[in-house]
């Protein structure tokens, strides 16, 4: 990079870019699932508000309030439900209510941060509006055209709904190709990039369901980015050679952390049987 110029950072559209110039890779929870999680906990707020008109009501039958009193009452529970159930909730359980615990989904900062009191608040705020006096069709309207599925709230405090709940991909175990033995055990293969690695691991999980047109443009394209990380570059077919760097980069990494936990053992041990010699005063 020419000095003096700066860098120049792609950022796609599933990541977000941190404070420190990271950028993560996260999935933003879709639009229906977090319409459903809304109503969720709108359901909950209307069934908190039915109680207290059922008991203010019987209270008022007996005479133990008077119409002024139920009036004041009244709209400090609208208050109380509206705006201060969600601001405590997602303050103390840091973005996840209710509705986005039963949807998998949790309220994050624009960055990938975690959301605090002063989001949830102008969230809760922006809410009334959009969420209870339009009953959520201001929501669902913003909703439909934002990337991330953000309402108008979310916008206003700079959060959206981060998917909490994701599928658990299947364990896939590579070796290295026998035509590659011998090029593993003399080959350079730098760290890769957490997006590339990801990349070449999902790519030899679904390669067999690819059609093969797709499967060789994508192994071709993957192959040339990892031959960037690899010294030697071994004469084999782009998908052998995605998958003899996979199998030489985790045999490794095991390797190393097999060495590393066998050190603190050992120093472990060492420590635990030292004489512990205390100084007489």
């Amino acid at each position: 990079m020419p000095e003096g110029r700066p860098a120049i950072i792609d950022i796609h559209q599933d990541e977000v870019l941190t404070g420190e110039a990271v950028a993560l890779d996260v999935q933003p929870i879709g639009y229906f699932l977090r319409a459903l999680g809304v109503l969720i906990d709108m359901f909950v707020g209307v069934v908190l508000l039915v109680l207290f008109v059922l008991l203010m009501t019987w209270m008022l039958d007996l005479g133990l309030i008077d119409d002024s009193t139920m009036t004041i009452a009244t709209i400090g529970v609208l208050v109380f439900v509206m705006v201060v159930i969600p601001t405590v909730v997602e303050t103390t359980t840091r973005g996840r209510s209710l509705g986005k615990l039963a949807v998998g989904g949790r309220i994050v900062r624009s960055d990938g941060g975690a959301a605090g009191f002063r989001h949830a608040f102008i969230r809760a705020l922006v809410g009334v509006f959009e969420l209870w006096l339009t009953v959520g069709a201001v929501a669902a309207l913003v909703g439909a055209f934002t990337p991330r599925s953000q309402r108008l709230g979310d916008l206003m405090a700079g959060t959206y709904s981060e998917r909490t709940r994701t599928p658990r991909l299947p364990e896939t175990s590579y070796g290295i190709p026998p035509q590659l033995e011998e090029w593993a055990a003399v080959a350079d293969v730098a760290r890769l990039p957490d997006r590339l690695a990801r990349r070449l691991a999902q790519f030899g999980q679904s390669a067999r369901n690819m059609e093969p047109a797709a499967r060789s443009r994508v192994a071709a394209s993957l192959a040339a980015e990892a031959a960037a990380h690899v010294s030697p570059v071994p004469s084999v077919d782009p998908e052998t050679l995605i998958i003899g760097v996979v199998a030489v980069r985790r045999q490794r990494e095991q390797r190393a952390l097999e060495l590393e936990s066998a050190r603190v053992s050992a120093l472990t041990a060492a420590v635990a049987a030292a004489p512990r010699d205390f100084p007489s005063r």
